[in-house]
């Protein structure tokens, strides 16, 4: 196996530089890990575009292998898998691939429904020069007050709750949407947990849920990578 380069990550930080909280972010940490490459990853906010500007992208996840720079969650671990072929596969195998991208797909649909829970609680936790970036353009993308947004989050818990049946039924019979052993769906079906949990307080998953159960031992994984990164204990 081949010893390359540390990779450099760009990772979405809070007020501060240790809260790491992009479950975009998370989805390619995981994914280095699971490759076993070096990284270093460089604390990031919203505001600091120009950072980033050689990838042509105004978002992390941003990896820089050696002078390529690659953006966007999807398009970063199909690069890790192409590039590392020698190393421990990401999607299992060819035709795992195009499955793994319906997993990430659905994880994004992920971020949607919980960001009514969490919104209010990023704004709270950016550094002070995202916060008017962040609350202005998240109060034009949800049309009314990031206060307004989330005051009715206990009222939409349930039907959240209900809505992770299909994981639930899976998560039952086996310990990872890979398996035996965790590939890249899991870490995209992760990245949403794991940023509600860096971000908030707020209780989305029921101890005993076999969702939290998967989740947490996501958290273990690769030494305990996820669950040493500051967060909260929900």
């Amino acid at each position: 196996m081949s010893s390359p380069a540390t990779i450099r990550l760009y990772d979405l930080a809070g007020a501060d530089p240790d809260r790491r909280f992009s479950p975009y972010c998370w989805r390619s940490r995981l994914a280095l890990a699971h490759k076993g490459l070096p990284v270093e990853t460089v604390p990031w906010r919203f505001t600091e575009k120009d950072a980033i500007a050689p990838s042509g992208s105004l978002l992390v996840p941003v990896i820089v292998d050696g002078d390529r720079w690659i953006a966007d969650s999807w398009t970063i671990a199909n690069y890790l898998e192409d590039t590392f072929p020698d190393r421990p596969l990401l999607f299992g195998g060819a035709a795992s691939r195009q499955l793994s991208r319906f997993y990430s797909c659905f994880a994004d649909s992920l971020v949607s429904a919980i960001f009514p829970f969490v919104a209010l609680d990023i704004l709270h936790r950016v550094h002070e020069k995202d916060r008017d970036y962040f609350r202005q353009s998240r109060e034009k993308r949800v049309g009314t007050t990031l206060e307004a947004f989330t005051a009715t989050r206990d009222d939409r818990l349930e039907a959240f709750r209900a809505s992770l049946t299909p994981l639930r039924l899976t998560l039952k019979t086996q310990p990872f949407f890979g398996g035996e052993r965790p590939l890249y769906a899991d870490y995209a079906m992760f990245g949403p947990f794991q940023w509600a949990r860096t971000i908030s307080p707020f209780v989305l998953l029921e101890a005993g849920d076999p969702v939290r159960i998967w989740r947490d031992r996501l958290l273990d994984a690769f030494d305990g990578l996820a669950r040493a990164a500051p967060a909260y204990a929900t």
